[in-house]
């Protein structure tokens, strides 16, 4: 029997993708296990960055690319929850709107497939390489300036078979969407921190729903997990502070270290990662917004905002 606090039924706002649906099936299947009986409802919402599949993050508005109908959705009322790839979240949402639960996060790692030659030092020079994002793409040439790094778009599956059919000698992608497809056998490496830093809020999922609807708010609240909040909220702010979106070069990577104190690293690269400023700083778990001001202040103090400013500058 369901909590009486909590709603009977629940609709839940994602995109179509695979790994969006199975983000979406997953918070899904944990709600009714939390509330047995619960009547869920998966509402399918293109996006912009969906209906455009060819151009370029940043040629298309970046920023909110693959949220903004899904919240626009859940704010006037046609969907009660929304599911995010946290890395997708705008830092400033729309006033009503809340992060009701950040549920354990997945593995933070960069993936290369590369069927040949298996590794990133072991391709050739000139090698061709496929990536959607700009930190990937720094961190890319900064480990290998010598590297043909070109900007790829498409789902999970349409990026994989670039590699897979011999299009590009490598990709890179998120472990934690291959791991959730079961694709994670097509890696060849692991780009871990510290040498590869993720995105922020990578592998993290984020559940969002109104501000003033109590019980389901009560509902998510059950699928919080307190060490991923507190990592992906400092990892959040440093982006925030520097005033950043998910289309600028910037990684962050926030955990809980073995002495129970929140660790926070930070990076903000040039495009062609032959420059980079870093920052990196420990705090209390309870306060993780003190952490992330503190490590983008060092940014700051470091001329991040310099990299940065050149780098809109360049793109606009």
């Amino acid at each position: 029997m369901s909590h009486p606090a909590f709603p009977r039924s629940i609709r839940i706002g994602t995109r179509g993708s695979h790994l969006a649906r199975w983000q979406a099936e997953w918070v899904a299947s944990a709600l009714r296990e939390r509330s047995p009986g619960l009547d869920v409802v998966l509402v399918e919402i293109k996006t912009r960055g969906d209906r455009d599949r060819n151009s370029p993050l940043a040629a298309i508005g970046g920023t909110g690319l693959f949220t903004k109908e899904i919240q626009r959705a859940l704010a006037d009322g046609a969907v009660d929850v929304a599911v995010h790839s946290l890395k997708d979240l705008p830092t400033q949402g729309p006033e009503g709107l809340v992060l009701g639960a950040t549920p354990e996060r997945e593995d933070v790692a960069d993936a290369l497939i590369a069927p040949e030659h298996r590794r990133l030092e072991s391709l050739p020079a000139g090698a061709k390489v496929g990536t959607g994002s700009l930190r990937r793409r720094a961190q890319l040439l900064r480990a290998r300036p010598d590297l043909e790094v070109s900007t790829v778009r498409g789902n999970v599956e349409t990026r994989l078979n670039l590699a897979l059919d011999g299009k590009l000698d490598a990709v890179v992608l998120a472990w934690a969407g291959l791991h959730r497809l079961g694709l994670s056998g097509h890696v060849t490496e692991r780009l871990e921190p510290p040498t590869f830093l993720p995105a922020v809020g990578q592998g993290a999922l984020g559940i969002e729903c109104r501000a003033d609807d109590e019980p389901t708010r009560a509902l998510l609240a059950l699928l919080d997990d307190p060490a991923t909040r507190a990592a992906v909220v400092a990892e959040r702010r440093v982006l925030a502070e520097l005033e950043g979106g998910c289309m600028v070069p910037l990684a962050a990577w926030g955990r809980i270290g073995g002495d129970g104190r929140l660790l926070l690293d930070a990076s903000v690269l040039q495009s062609d990662g032959r420059e980079v400023v870093s920052a990196a700083s420990v705090g209390d778990p309870a306060d993780p917004d003190g952490l992330g001001r503190r490590v983008a202040e060092a940014l700051r103090d470091g001329g991040a905002v310099a990299i940065l400013d050149a780098f809109r500058a360049g793109r606009s």
